[in-house]
């Protein structure tokens, strides 16, 4: 526990702004022209659709806190949810990409006094239904729009295809792992790793990862037998906050350029975000600071109708939907470890 605590310092956040503001500097810088600025007019229209883009970003926040309390069996309230998923979001925003924030999820809902494997059951079932909602929908938007789902001038356009394709079916076969792992036989997928690990190069892994499957068996059994509803209402919460946070960056491109889109361009953007999202998945930086400024244009700057208007929207779309997440748990940890570490210890929730 003293690592996740140790690896949620709030000094990281100097690092994402930094790389953020280096790289929307240089693409600003390279795109500049006294038209940079002509776009922001702020008229009514302009402050009613970016209030619907900040909307939007609340109803993700909103939906997610619904799912883990969902999850939870409704164990925790609105309040400790809140502190989870900010905080949550905050260790991902601090986190390089391919390493997430799974490991202080578990720790945050841990903590909120829920046992150690419901904790893990939870943030597993949760990661497993964004999974599932990304795997259904990618193969949508590209059955209607095909490679119009990827940028159409990219330099490196076939390196970009080839990057989305292997990593959706890395995805796809991680999720069809965890489902089987889940649903099905949870103790096979402990006699693989225990067998995997055997191997000297990795073995000092191994009782960490055989503790990691023991979890995993516990998870399965508490989930092979929620009723519907337990799913059903995950699942739309989850529809509802990847939908919210793809749509930012729809109603901001309304802001400025007006109602020029149609529902098929609207869908388009949705699908754009998703190629996207699975670049940004295998980020080395944290949150995909510098990375996400820099294919903001590539992937949508055929919706933007002035090259020097793309580092300004970029720098605009992250802060409102990345660097919020920093500022936020940076206020609420401090609070937050005090609070859960000076309360009376209870019987965890299982």
């Amino acid at each position: 526990m003293e690592n996740i605590i140790k690896s949620l310092s709030p000094r990281k956040i100097i690092w994402p702004i930094v790389i953020g503001i280096a790289v929307s500097g240089y693409l600003f810088y390279r795109s500049f022209d006294k038209e940079t600025f002509t776009f922001v007019t702020f008229s009514w229209y302009t402050l009613l659709f970016l209030a619907i883009s900040v909307l939007m970003m609340i109803v993700r926040d909103i939906a997610y806190m619904y799912r883990i309390i969902v999850l939870t069996d409704y164990a925790i309230g609105w309040k400790q949810a809140f502190n989870i998923i900010m905080l949550w979001e905050f260790s991902s925003a601090i986190s390089p990409s391919v390493v997430g924030g799974t490991g202080p999820a578990i720790f945050f809902l841990y903590k909120e006094g829920v046992s150690s494997g419901k904790s893990t059951a939870v943030i597993l079932t949760a990661i497993f239904l964004d999974e599932v909602f990304f795997i259904l929908a990618v193969p949508l938007v590209y059955f209607i729009f095909g490679d119009y789902i990827f940028p159409p001038d990219a330099a490196a356009i076939v390196e970009i295809k080839w990057s989305f394709f292997l990593g959706y079916l890395v995805i796809f076969i991680y999720t069809l792992f965890l489902a089987y792992a889940l649903f099905v036989n949870p103790y096979l997928f402990k006699s693989f790793v225990s067998w995997v690990f055997l191997f000297p190069l990795i073995r000092k892994w191994r009782i960490k990862v055989r503790k990691s499957a023991n979890q995993l068996i516990q998870t399965s059994k508490k989930i092979k037998h929620k009723p519907l509803s337990y799913w059903v209402k995950s699942m739309v919460a989850t529809i509802f906050s990847w939908t919210g946070r793809y749509f930012v960056v729809n109603f901001m491109l309304m802001a400025f350029f007006g109602n020029i889109y149609s529902i098929r361009d609207h869908i388009l953007i949705f699908g754009r975000q998703l190629t996207m999202w699975i670049i940004l998945l295998v980020s080395p930086t944290p949150g995909g600071s510098g990375i996400a400024e820099y294919i903001f244009s590539n992937f949508l700057g055929d919706f933007i109708a002035n090259e020097s208007w793309y580092a300004p929207l970029a720098i605009l779309w992250r802060l409102i939907s990345y660097y919020p997440y920093l500022f936020i748990g940076v206020i609420i940890l401090p609070i937050w470890l005090r609070r859960v570490y000076s309360k009376p210890k209870y019987k965890k929730i299982d």
